[in-house]
């Protein structure tokens, strides 16, 4: 068995979901190898997502595991045995493992629902926005690392922009709309490509106006992508740090609620598209 040195942020997951249900069975460890007819370090690494796990085993794991959820073992079935090397592996040693990791993440959501407070989301940013955002980094990028980051951002954008796009819901703040983050020129260049996108079928702009009377959402910021079932969505979170994954069962249904609660304060899209060419007027 070849083992992994850096599990991708998907073989993880797979690693969690499985570690989960052998939880949820009340099983140790050492008795579902047992089970499967293998050694307890072998289990380990599984579920460490340092070894990957055929269909086989997996199924016969979930039937151990006393898991009838046919359809989410399908979609554990199709993590396991993904075998897709995407447009992001021409970064792999170029930039830190995040950078793809959120790229196959994007490659593979159902669906994407994106709310910006302070900053237009990633996917609907053009490149000079992205270039400023970036540039303001900490410690700070030398020419090289920036314009990586900037590309990679702008590849990323194939899944609305490709031959199979995505659903994509975005719900932004008017203060992002309004923060120059580069040059005004830039600024008016942004609003107007986001006017451009939401005229797309699966692309819908919501904005968030200032003069809306108690709107304490601001904590809300997020990207939350559909999985291939709803278990398997993911929350993502920027920190300081980095950015945050969530994926726990209980915390996905509570981001769901408060997307779902933004989502209906913003204007709908004819208005929001009205405010946005408005302040593309005004700058």
């Amino acid at each position: 068995m070849v083992l992994r040195r850096e599990p991708t942020a998907r073989q993880m997951r797979l690693a969690v979901e499985l570690r989960r249900l052998r939880d949820a069975a009340g099983l140790a460890a050492r008795e579902a190898a047992a089970l499967l007819g293998v050694t307890h370090p072998v289990i380990s690494q599984i579920e460490s997502g340092i070894a990957g796990v055929s269909e086989q085993r997996l199924r016969r794991l979930a039937a151990h595991y006393s898991c009838t959820d046919e359809e989410f073992i399908d979609a554990l079935v199709a993590m396991a045995t993904d075998r897709t090397r995407g447009w992001w592996e021409e970064y792999r040693g170029l930039l830190p493992a995040p950078f793809l990791d959120l790229a196959e993440l994007d490659h593979h959501s159902r669906f994407q629902y994106n709310v910006g407070i302070l900053l237009v989301p990633g996917l609907l940013q053009t490149e000079d926005y992205a270039r400023a955002v970036y540039a303001t980094r900490i410690p700070e990028l030398n020419q090289e690392e920036l314009e990586l980051r900037v590309r990679h951002r702008m590849a990323r954008r194939v899944i609305l922009e490709g031959p199979s796009p995505v659903p994509f819901d975005a719900v932004i703040h008017e203060a992002a709309l309004r923060i120059m983050v580069g040059t005004r020129a830039a600024a008016r260049a942004q609003l107007a490509h986001i006017l451009e996108l939401s005229e797309a079928d699966h692309i819908t702009v919501r904005v968030v106006p200032f003069d809306l009377e108690s709107f304490s959402w601001g904590a809300s910021t997020m990207a939350y992508l559909g999985g291939q079932v709803t278990k398997l969505d993911t929350v993502i979170r920027d920190a300081p740090t980095g950015a945050i994954y969530v994926d726990a069962e209980d915390q996905l249904a509570t981001y769901r609620a408060r997307y779902q609660k933004v989502r209906a304060m913003a204007l709908g899209p004819e208005r929001s598209r009205d405010l946005i060419q408005r302040l593309t007027k005004e700058l």
